[in-house]
């Protein structure tokens, strides 16, 4: 099974029962969208990939927003990292830095390889993107990991307004 998925993505066109036709057609749809892309609701190949709303969520963008959007939704992804990063650095205590730290990490390799998955340079993986992808349980997830980060960063804010830190 795993040594299939390397040989998708080393050669898709000669795989496409095995799943090398999802990645050809997310990679037709990156290609298609240009640089500005066709307009919202303009994509042709989202009733054609498989199971676009999960994994192959990105391609679609890029073929509707085009690159542009998709530096967009990158910027903002970065964006966000950089604010965990500095929630991170200035947590009131070193569980809650290290917690934060570790969402920190598990969003930037979540966004990295569902990148790297829609632009074939790694094998399919399944992995969504953070907060765009369909996908009940890792949108929950997604949404507890922020609940936390917020309850760390009140405690953050409540430091900096009073000097201490409460229990």
């Amino acid at each position: 099974f795993r040594l299939r998925r390397i040989l998708v993505r080393l050669n898709p066109e000669e795989h496409t029962e095995e799943g090398g036709y999802q990645v050809l057609q997310g990679l037709y749809a990156v290609g298609s969208g240009g640089f500005f892309g066709k307009g919202l609701g303009n994509s042709a190949q989202k009733m054609i990939i498989p199971e676009v709303q999960n994994d192959m969520i990105l391609s679609i963008v890029c073929e509707e927003l085009g690159v542009f959007g998709a530096i967009i939704v990158l910027a903002l992804f970065g964006l966000l990292l950089y604010r965990l990063m500095f929630i991170a650095q200035n947590a009131p205590d070193m569980y809650g830095s290290l917690v934060v730290t570790g969402i920190f990490a598990h969003m930037a390799l979540q966004v990295v390889l569902n990148v790297a998955v829609v632009l074939n340079l790694i094998p399919t993986t399944g992995i969504t993107l953070p907060f765009i992808s369909y996908g009940g349980s890792s949108v929950m997830t997604t949404m507890i990991m922020f609940f936390i980060i917020q309850g760390i960063y009140i405690r953050l804010q409540h430091k900096n307004q009073t000097g201490s830190l409460r229990n």
